[in-house]
């Protein structure tokens, strides 16, 4: 049996720090209020305050279980919830969502609803920042057992973790992930979809919700995002009508 708990705290084994945050923090570190949507266990917000963030840090995530381990560091504000769910309005300088979580809005009006809340979190001229996969270079083909990573989690045991894909059809995505012993054993399997949405048509959501795109980068180094980049990495400031 592996719980909700022990997968909050393998996330932060499975996702380093790495160059993807160290983009943001620089973005986080100045702006003086920040909202990070789909926050996890809050890795990057207790990070800035590390690193001396004196403004408002606020975590939004609907995974009670990663919650309660940001929720250790009493000095940043923590909201249980969704996206689409947001009630701030002009609170923010700066929204972001890290790790991929765009892509787990999956439902047209779930975008939808939570890209408006998130433009009206934001203060006038405050900034969007988010990735999400290029559909482009068709990542998913690589999500296979055989391709599966070995870890050690907190509590010492000796991992493998690995990917199914069930199905791909109409911008989505469908996999499993499955935690199991060394030998392949499986301890839990956990399912999701994956919305994947390319560069154009991400512009026109953006400009429905409100915002402009200021920025677009296809890796972490900030070179210029192309048809083959793994990534699309996204800057957009809140507009007004």
């Amino acid at each position: 049996m592996y719980t909700d708990d022990d997968v909050a705290a393998l996330y932060e084994v499975l996702n380093p720090w790495g160059p993807g945050d160290d983009f943001y923090l620089e973005r986080v570190m100045a702006a003086g209020s920040v909202l990070d949507v789909g926050c996890g266990p809050g890795t990057l917000l207790r990070r800035a305050r590390d690193e001396g963030h004196t403004g408002r840090l606020c975590g939004l995530d609907p995974d009670h279980a990663a919650l309660s381990r940001a929720r250790r560091r009493p000095d940043v504000e923590w909201i249980e919830g969704r996206a689409a769910d947001l009630t701030a309005a002009g609170e923010f300088e700066l929204a972001v969502m890290t790790g991929n979580a765009f892509q787990e809005l999956v439902g047209d009006d779930d975008l939808t609803a939570s890209l408006a809340t998130i433009r009206r979190a934001l203060a006038g001229g405050g900034r969007f920042a988010f990735e999400t996969r290029n559909p482009g270079a068709r990542e998913w083909e690589s999500w296979r057992p055989e391709n599966g990573i070995e870890v050690v989690d907190d509590a010492g045991r000796e991992l493998r973790v690995w990917h199914e894909v069930e199905a791909v059809a109409d911008g989505r995505v469908t996999l499993t992930e499955t935690t199991g012993t060394r030998d392949g054993t499986p301890l839990r399997v956990d399912r999701a979809t994956l919305r994947f949405t390319d560069a154009e048509r991400l512009d026109q959501l953006l400009g429905a919700a409100g915002f402009a795109v200021e920025e677009r980068y296809g890796w972490w180094d900030r070179r210029p995002f192309a048809p083959d980049s793994r990534l699309i990495v996204t800057i957009a400031r809140a507009v007004d009508g």
